[in-house]
């Protein structure tokens, strides 16, 4: 998941990206684009492990889990927009009604396991990159991934919340720089390594069988770690003006998330069964050295997952830093008094967070850190989601 959205303020413009010239349905769905797609997308790790890795089933799964994801930003922003709760706190109150007191802290548990997650997954995308590329250490790595963003969450947050969007788009550039040429050129790799899956193997490195139902459960896990999301979607549904506008966001989000994904997919597939793949910690940097254009394309893409890793890293600590932080405030008659020394503490703790948890590396991060994060938004989002949807159903008849 990225990332750049999640600690988002809300603001249409960015440096280089202005929403406020978009059509307002596609405005909200670059929202969704952006909070799915980041520096950990750009990696290619995530699409690894919970769909290539499964064969075949890659070029299907993935429709599935869009379709999903999108059909519940669709029913959550629906909501939000009726009911005027733009901020997930409200939403939630709302939403869940007389069960709030479980299910809205419940929400809040999910939406700390998503910073932290997120964060570290920043951490281990930069670090990763820059170990792959210099071979320096990879603790060495993510402290100096952590340097850079502990000292810009205290300095510079907002030129950096500014430059978000900015960021997303320059990785989806790249992407497509990268992925375009190297789709056309090893078209016939791709169409060896889909016949190979058909034939039941699998990419090197994995552990799975092909079968369908592991690889389903592996689509499912990744729709609900990304829905845990959801929440910061609401706020941008204020701005729209008709529930069509909702409907038409959905279908923009569906169709741009799941373009991207696939492009990526059948691109990743060229290296299926590269050996250098078993063991590498970022997925991409092997596909653009074994393609065309390296020399050019890997600092390229190197850079743009570096950048996305440092943006992402700081919206996230910045995100915790200010609830922490507001809270201690919340009662304090003087404010500014000690107010940059808080910053300082916080900002040291939840960088020295995400440092630890990127010890573990970036796979073990996407894989079983985003595993917890789905099972966490599974009973707070997607179970009350559907009960809910249920319940209105019967209580309409």
């Amino acid at each position: 998941m990225s990332d750049q959205a999640a600690a988002s303020s809300g603001k249409q413009k960015t440096l280089l990206v202005d929403k406020s010239k978009m059509p307002l349905a596609v405005g909200v769905a670059f929202v969704a684009f952006t909070t799915q797609f980041g520096g950990g997308f750009a990696s290619g790790a995530q699409i690894y492990q919970y769909f290539i890795n499964y064969g075949l089933w890659c070029l299907f799964l993935p429709i599935v889990s869009q379709l999903l994801l999108s059909l519940f930003f669709w029913y959550g922003m629906r909501y939000a927009y009726a009911h005027k709760t733009y901020d997930y706190r409200s939403f939630s109150d709302s939403f869940y009604g007389k069960f709030r007191p479980v299910f809205s802290n419940l929400f809040e548990i999910t939406y700390i396991i998503m910073i932290a997650t997120a964060s570290a997954a920043a951490f281990a995308t930069g670090g990763s990159t820059l170990f792959t590329l210099t071979k320096i250490p990879y603790w060495l790595c993510t402290l100096v991934i952590g340097i850079f963003i502990f000292l810009i969450a205290l300095y510079g947050t907002n030129i950096v919340r500014k430059a978000a969007s900015t960021l997303s788009v320059l990785i989806i550039i790249g992407l497509v720089i990268v992925l375009v040429p190297n789709i056309v050129a090893q078209s016939d790799t791709i169409g060896t390594t889909i016949s190979s899956m058909s034939q039941g193997q699998v990419p090197i490195g994995s552990v799975h069988s092909g079968a369908f139902l592991p690889a389903l459960r592996s689509c499912f896990l990744y729709f609900l770690f990304q829905l845990s999301s959801v929440g910061l979607m609401y706020q941008h549904t204020e701005p729209l003006t008709s529930e069509k506008q909702v409907d038409r966001a959905a279908v923009y989000m569906f169709l741009t998330n799941t373009i991207a994904m696939m492009l990526s997919i059948v691109g990743m597939l060229a290296i299926a069964f590269v050996p250098s793949l078993k063991d590498a910690s970022v997925p991409m940097l092997v596909f653009v050295q074994n393609g065309v254009g390296a020399n050019i394309l890997t600092p390229i893409i190197s850079l743009l997952m570096i950048l996305g890793a440092v943006s992402t890293g700081v919206n996230m600590v910045a995100g915790m830093v200010a609830r922490c932080v507001n809270a201690m405030e919340k009662k304090m008659s003087n404010k500014t008094k000690g107010h940059m020394s808080r910053n300082i503490v916080f900002s040291f703790i939840f960088t020295a967070i995400a440092f630890g948890i990127a010890q573990f590396g970036l796979m073990a991060v996407v894989v079983k850190g985003y595993a917890y994060l789905g099972y966490a938004s599974f009973i707070s989002v997607f179970i009350p989601f559907v009960i809910h949807f249920i319940y209105k159903k019967v209580a309409n008849r």
